[in-house]
This record gives C-alpha cells, sequence and structure tokens, in this order.
C-alpha cells in the first residue's frame, strides 16, 4: 500500500526513511505545512512523493495507511479525518493530548474497523522485550520497583511539557514489563517563566504492589536513559544510551527475616543478603522504528482493529492527565 507521512519535522525524516526500506510500503507520500521541509525530504529521499494539502492526501484510495507526526494536541483531529476517510492510522506518542480524544479515536477505528496504533516505540527495542521475556520467565521474580531517569539538556517544547513529552516512554514499557496499568500516580514539577513544565518526578503504584519512580527532564547536564527494575530473585538496570551494554542483569537480592525466628525467644530482625555474579547478555540488534511500523503495516494489511495494545495506549494518556492534576495540587495522589 501506499504510506503517507503528516508532518516531517524531528521524527517524520525517520518515519520516511524507515518506511522506503519496508516492502508493504509500495510509496511514502509526506505532506507538511512548511515547504522548506518538504524540499528536504525530497533532497534526501527522492522517490517521496509530496502531498501540499491534507485533503489530496485523505482523497488518494491508493494511501492506505496515515502515519502522524505532528504536534500532539493535532494527533486526534488529523487521525479522526484519516479514520473518517478510510486509512488507518499510526499516531506517534501520545495517541492524544486528551484521554477523551484518545478513547474517541479507538472507539471510531473500531466502529470503522480500521486500526488505530500508537506509537510506542520502545515497545520494539530489543533491550525491552528482552527483559519482558527475563519477566515473564520468572527469571528476576516477583517485580519490587522500578526507578528511571530519562533526562537530557532540551529539546525544549512548547506545545506540551515534559511529562507529555518523555513519560509515555517510560509509561508504555512498564505497562509491557508488569502487565498492569498504575492505580494512583503522584507528581510534582517545576518550570520556568510560566512555560511548560521541564522537570518532573513521578511515583505510581501498581496493583501487584509494585512501585515505580520516573524522573523526567529536559534541564540536565548529560542524557541519561536508564531503568532499573528489582525483582525479588534479580535485578536488571537497562541504559538505552549503552550501545554496547544496554542490559546488565544483577543476581542479587535480600532476604527478610523468618517470622518464626522473630518470635522466637532472642530472635533479632536479620536480613539474608545475596550478591552473585553480574551477566551482560548479548541483545540481537534491529532498528526499534522499523519493527513498529512493520507491525502496524501488518496489522492494518490483516484488518486488524484496536485491542489491549491500543486500550494501554488510552490508559496511558489518562495518567498523564493524573499526574498534571497531581502537579496541580502540589503531589497530592491522583487515584486511577
Amino acid at each position: 500500500m501506499k504510506v503517507a507521512v503528516i508532518g516531517v519535522g524531528y521524527w517524520g525524516p525517520n518515519l520516511v526513511r524507515n518506511l522506503l526500506q519496508i516492502d508493504a510500503c509500495e510509496q511514502v507520500v509526506a505532506h507538511d505545512l512548511d515547504e522548506s521541509r518538504l524540499k528536504g525530504i525530497i533532497r534526501h529521499y527522492p522517490t517521496t512523493a509530496i502531498a501540499h494539502d491534507l485533503d489530496q492526501v485523505l482523497s488518494d484510495p491508493a494511501i492506505g495507511a496515515v502515519v502522524v507526526a505532528t504536534p500532539v494536541k493535532t494527533h486526534a483531529e488529523i487521525a479522526m479525518r484519516a479514520l473518517e476517510a478510510g486509512k488507518s492510522v499510526l499516531v506517534e506518542k501520545p495517541l492524544a493530548i486528551s484521554s477523551s480524544e484518545a478513547r474517541a479515536l479507538v472507539d471510531l477505528a473500531r466502529s470503522r474497523r480500521l486500526l488505530v496504533m500508537a506509537g510506542h516505540t520502545f515497545l520494539f527495542s530489543p533491550p525491552v522485550q528482552r527483559v519482558k521475556r527475563l519477566i515473564e520467565a520468572g527469571e528476576l521474580g516477583t517485580p519490587l520497583y522500578v526507578q528511571s531517569s530519562r533526562v537530557n539538556l532540551g529539546i525544549h517544547r512548547s506545545d506540551v511539557n515534559v511529562v507529555w513529552d518523555l513519560a509515555p516512554h517510560d509509561l508504555s514499557i512498564l505497562w509491557s514489563w508488569l502487565g498492569e496499568h498504575p492505580r494512583s500516580v503522584s507528581a510534582i514539577g517545576r518550570s520556568q517563566n510560566g512555560a511548560p513544565a521541564d522537570v518532573a518526578f513521578l511515583d505510581l503504584s501498581y496493583p501487584s504492589g509494585c512501585l515505580a519512580n520516573l524522573h523526567l527532564s529536559w534541564l540536565a547536564p548529560t542524557k541519561v536513559r536508564r531503568m532499573t527494575i528489582v525483582g525479588s530473585r534479580r535485578m536488571v538496570v537497562y541504559e538505552d544510551t549503552n550501545a554496547e551494554e544496554p542490559l546488565r542483569i544483577y543476581d542479587s537480592g535480600a532476604e527478610p527475616p523468618n517470622p518464626d525466628d522473630l518470635s522466637a525467644p532472642g530472635g533479632g530482625f536479620t536480613w539474608t543478603y545475596r550478591t552473585g555474579d553480574v551477566v551482560s547478555p548479548r541483545i540481537d540488534s534491529w532498528e526499534p522504528l522499523k519493527a513498529e511500523l512493520e507491525e502496524f503495516l501488518a496489522r492494518a494489511g490483516r484488518g486488524e482493529t484496536p485491542d489491549e495494545r491500543e486500550e494501554a495506549a488510552v490508559q496511558l494518556v489518562r495518567v498523564i492527565e493524573a499526574a498534571e492534576e497531581s502537579m496541580r495540587g502540589g503531589g497530592a495522589p491522583v487515584s486511577l
């Protein structure tokens, strides 16, 4: 099928480049309101067709799928129009600027027997998928808590705050790993001179008892993309910026005292600590964005409609809304 990319600013060229490498994509059509961006696409990818008007894209019956990479506040409107035109849609994260808009997109796609998919690219990352398999196999034991740092200097955005920009990555990864949604969130953040918040700290609690803490920032001296998941048996550190060693598995843990020992005469509160090997497993290598686009085109080609993955994308937007509500309330927990 022909695939249209709507918005070729920061992320759009990566979408065009990867789509051109996928056999299921017959041709890429690029649309943007900025003429200079379209000229840049033609210069780097001369086989790309150009559409100067969105209606031109939506009225083309040969275009079977649309990828939306525009500012977040425009996601829902453009995706709605594409679905109403009979085209499946991949929307870059987050799915919409509100959970009500996200819900409407998923419902519309189902009613039209089309697919609307959220672009949570990290779900297709080899290290993220490897950790998911470790958890499912019981290698880590029961997940106890996750700590994440996703910080760098910039890029400051004017349309959304740092939570909308960066939290979707961590929240989608947490859903993939834990298989559940948080039951509450509390958040604090700060901004400069009334601009969107550029740093935030989120605390999430999950029904299983697992806790998660997210540090998100556009204002940090170095770029850090690190997640630590601590299980009852093993612990894992995932560093996306470490190409040579993205995962380290620690065979370490701590066992609480036996309740019987505590109640016995002279019993003491003694923990047992275990420190074993640290393993850096070999990780397969592929580009997550290409894998995501291949999955989208395959699902659209099979005529799939939204499933639990899209329901998770809607819930993710609700979590961000709750985090903003908590920030406005000085960090008070918000129930989900």
